[in-house]
């Protein structure tokens, strides 16, 4: 089973991480940090590395939901969401599934909760 959903688009970059933001927001997510993996990889390695980065996005009612139905789901959270630049014109953005990372979790309630986050991820990339 594939663990994420991807779509490839025609904005820059940083149109990219915008609309993608946007495009959570509409969902209810809201984006709790932010990982600028180049500059990481500059700052620790000194290493150039393409334009990418991690989004951790967070829907409040769905993680309170996740929460009280497995305890240690925290080590899951929040939604990852990539933005990377694969051209001078094309920026990927890809984000996990949650149904495909809560497969190891043997908890009906929280597969139906990992049903409903999933349908919502797969709209933002269906909209961005």
């Amino acid at each position: 089973m594939k663990y994420y959903f991807e779509k490839t688009v025609n904005y820059s970059f940083e149109d990219a991480v915008e609309r993608v933001t946007e495009e959570l927001k509409k969902e209810g997510f809201g984006v709790l940090t932010e990982i600028d993996v180049a500059a990481t990889l500059k700052k620790k390695l000194d290493v150039d590395f393409r334009k990418y980065k991690i989004l951790g996005a967070c829907n409040p009612p769905f993680a309170y939901k996740a929460l009280q139905a497995e305890d240690k789901i925290g080590v899951m959270l929040p939604c990852n969401v990539i933005v990377q630049q694969v051209s001078d014109t094309q920026t990927e953005i890809a984000v996990v599934d949650p149904v495909a990372s809560m497969q190891a979790i043997e908890n009906e309630q929280l597969g139906e909760i990992a049903k409903e986050i999933r349908s919502k991820l797969e709209k933002v990339i269906l909209n961005v």
